[in-house]
């Protein structure tokens, strides 16, 4: 419980044993609920979450997106904070995070990977890649987003019933953002966290997300 507000932490995993373990040890003692959605591991990731105490759901149909929509279901607390599997968003952030997100009374805020303080971090192309989804995001929708993939997030669980998340895949990250912002009932903020290098493989298609990313900015904005 986190100043009257209950806290689940969803944590979408596809073989972060390493990462998922550094992860929970970390995790603050006033998260309520911390859920891992196993996305079909095969090494390790659910049996040493189990082992540190959070609640592990399997979501065999493969996908980022998937993977968060199963956790959400299962969600209880009032605030729901979400991170990566492979230890690259700060989980020391998250009192920071929910600072920030009650004393900006918002509905729905972000964390922003930039500006990238560790140059290990990211790579260039990923940067650009990153800037220019943010800057389509943005001219779209008007609405000034400095990181439109970032996944670290603080949002009220009450807000999913007004949201329409169809993509199962790495859109997923971009397209609950733009629910967010095109929602008047919805307070959307933004706030600066500190990124670091990712533990184990990169599942990320930088060509292939990307320009399916930006197609389904499009497609969202002028369906």
């Amino acid at each position: 419980m986190y100043k009257d507000h209950r806290i689940t932490v969803i944590i979408p995993c596809l073989n972060e044993q390493q990462g998922i373990e550094l992860i929970l040890r970390r995790m603050p003692s006033y998260v309520d609920e911390v859920i891992v959605v196993d996305n079909g591991s095969t090494d390790h990731t659910a049996t040493v979450a189990a082992a540190l105490g959070a609640q592990v759901i399997r979501e065999d149909v493969r996908g980022y997106g998937r993977a968060y929509k199963r956790g959400f279901a299962h969600a209880t607390g009032d605030l729901i904070v979400t991170l990566d599997g492979d230890h690259s968003y700060p989980v020391d952030a998250i009192s920071y995070l929910l600072e920030a997100f009650l004393h900006l009374r918002v509905d729905f805020l972000n964390g922003s990977r930039f500006p990238v303080r560790d140059s290990r971090s990211m790579s260039f192309k990923h940067k650009v890649g990153n800037l220019a989804l943010s800057l389509a995001t943005s001219l779209l929708y008007f609405r000034w987003v400095r990181d439109s993939q970032s996944g670290m997030w603080v949002f009220r669980r009450s807000i999913l019933p007004l949201m329409n998340l169809e993509s199962d895949g790495m859109a997923f990250s971009e397209e609950i953002k733009i629910e967010a912002l095109k929602n008047p009932r919805i307070q959307f903020g933004e706030i600066s966290i500190l990124y670091s290098s990712r533990l184990g493989e990169i599942k990320l298609n930088p060509w292939r997300d990307g320009f399916h990313n930006l197609w389904l900015l499009i497609q969202k904005r002028f369906r």
